[in-house]
């Protein structure tokens, strides 16, 4: 018997290295690289057809426009939301990873799916953290049709690729990826080498076979995945369902998708009967009183390929400390110092002895500079105890000169702001349209004074 080779492997970014050492030269993270064994090379099993395993198969090289695309319609999964999210619906071959909370939601969406699924196409539900009784309880519990849902309890990726390979499924989901586990790999069931090697054996035979396969994955304290980097690299669609536990509602984000956009967001809404998707989510986000309030006001986000529009409330509020705080949920706190200190050079608004909190209504994580323009507006407004228009929607970058910006879609906000009602705009004058739209005045600004006279 031949001596077993071991590697040292980054758990955060998974960089391999010849010896263990303390800190990785490549993420820079510490006390991260671990030992494992590297198991001998094994390819996934083969479908009838094809030609040999990994060392022995016959390539062919081809051109792009040689290959057949026709042969890999996508299709869908039964929700309009989730496949916006994947771009148009299922890439057959593909390997997709959905994260999220525990209690998020993942398995019910995806039972609601496969159960869907199975009524025109094979599918295989393999869970290896509940009995198959316990998801037939969830599934009658939910009122789902489970007469051709197929389903199996393991966690040997050789074993549940074998026998996939005889029932020949379309869609595969592996529920989760935290507990499967592979032979070779002398490791727990989750450490870094068995995640890294179970999910690169289910995306050859992804691959190999054009089955789409699905796999369910943990996330960390910090809401990250769970699992070495490499994990996220190997498939080719990462998805995370968030949503707290006060709410009602999941959204559904991709965080990198090969065949669609990234950042597409998906709503949907958690009831008795599983998840409900949200065809119009800007009307669930502008759930606004009756009686406009100071801070409050209307913004035009871009989520992957549609615009949305939600609502972002500022309190300034005299502060006791001698540090005042800085509280932001749904937008980056860094971004809200520097606006603070734009506002205070180029606005004349001093507000270093007050306490700053700002929220996103609905549990929204905005991650674009669309959102500088209406949250120093709402600022402002909170501040000076002045209420503002609750026919008005704003959006632009603020930059360090103060000036406005324009951002990207201008066009398609202020359409889907007029079909809300909405009646007035202020926007960066790069972004007023030539032509009027109608029942809308659209006010262009080029700097943040303009924007303030504009409004106040």
């Amino acid at each position: 018997m031949g001596k077993k080779k071991t590697a040292f492997v980054c758990s955060d970014c998974g960089a391999e290295f010849a010896r263990w050492q303390g800190q990785c030269s490549e993420c820079k993270a510490w006390n991260t690289v671990t030992e494992f064994r590297v198991p001998s090379v094994k390819a996934a099993p083969r479908s009838a057809g094809t030609t040999g395993y990994a060392g022995v198969v016959e390539a062919k090289i081809q051109t792009l426009d040689e290959v057949n695309l026709e042969s890999l319609p996508r299709f869908s999964t039964g929700f309009k939301e989730f496949d916006r999210v994947l771009g148009g619906g299922v890439v057959p071959g593909s390997a997709i990873l959905i994260g999220g909370e525990p209690g998020a939601g993942k398995s019910t969406l995806l039972l609601q799916t496969m159960c869907l699924l199975a009524q025109a196409m094979p599918t295989l539900y393999v869970t290896g953290e509940e009995s198959l009784q316990q998801v037939a309880m969830r599934a009658k519990r939910l009122g789902l049709p489970t007469d051709k849902l197929k389903t199996l309890a393991e966690t040997n990726v050789e074993t549940i690729c074998q026998l996939a390979l005889r029932e020949k499924p379309a869609i595969m989901v592996i529920d989760s990826i935290q507990v499967m586990h592979m032979t070779d790999v002398q490791s727990a069931p989750g450490s870094v080498s068995q995640v890294r090697e179970s999910a690169a054996y289910l995306t050859r035979f992804a691959k190999q076979n054009q089955v789409a396969i699905v796999m369910v994955g943990h996330v960390t304290k910090d809401g990250t995945l769970a699992g070495p980097k490499v994990l996220e690299h190997c498939i080719d669609c990462s998805i995370l369902l968030e949503g707290s536990s006060d709410s009602r509602f999941r959204t559904l984000r991709g965080n990198k998708n090969r065949f669609g956009a990234v950042n597409e967001l998906g709503v949907f809404a958690m009831t008795g009967q599983g998840l409900k998707e949200v065809n119009n989510p800007s009307a669930i986000f502008l759930n606004r009183g009756e009686e406009q309030t100071p801070g409050s006001l209307v913004m035009v986000i871009w989520e992957g390929t549609r615009p949305l529009l939600v609502e972002v409330q500022a309190l300034v509020d005299y502060s006791q400390l001698a540090n005042p705080r800085r509280v932001t949920v749904g937008l980056e706190q860094n971004r809200l110092a520097m606006l603070l200190a734009v506002l205070h050079r180029h606005g004349g608004l001093q507000v270093a002895d007050q306490d700053v909190f700002v929220n996103v209504v609905g549990g929204v994580k905005v991650n674009e500079t669309s959102a500088d323009l209406a949250l120093i507006t709402a600022l402002v407004s909170s501040f000076k105890n002045y209420a503002l228009d609750k026919q008005l929607v704003v959006f632009g970058e603020v930059g360090l000169g103060g000036e406005i910006r324009p951002v990207p879609s201008g066009q398609e906000r202020l359409r889907e702001a007029a079909k809300h009602g909405f009646k007035r705009a202020i926007v960066p004058v790069a972004n007023k349209p030539k032509e009027a739209i109608e029942g809308m005045e659209v006010i262009g600004v080029s700097s943040l004074n303009d924007a303030l006279q504009a409004l106040f």
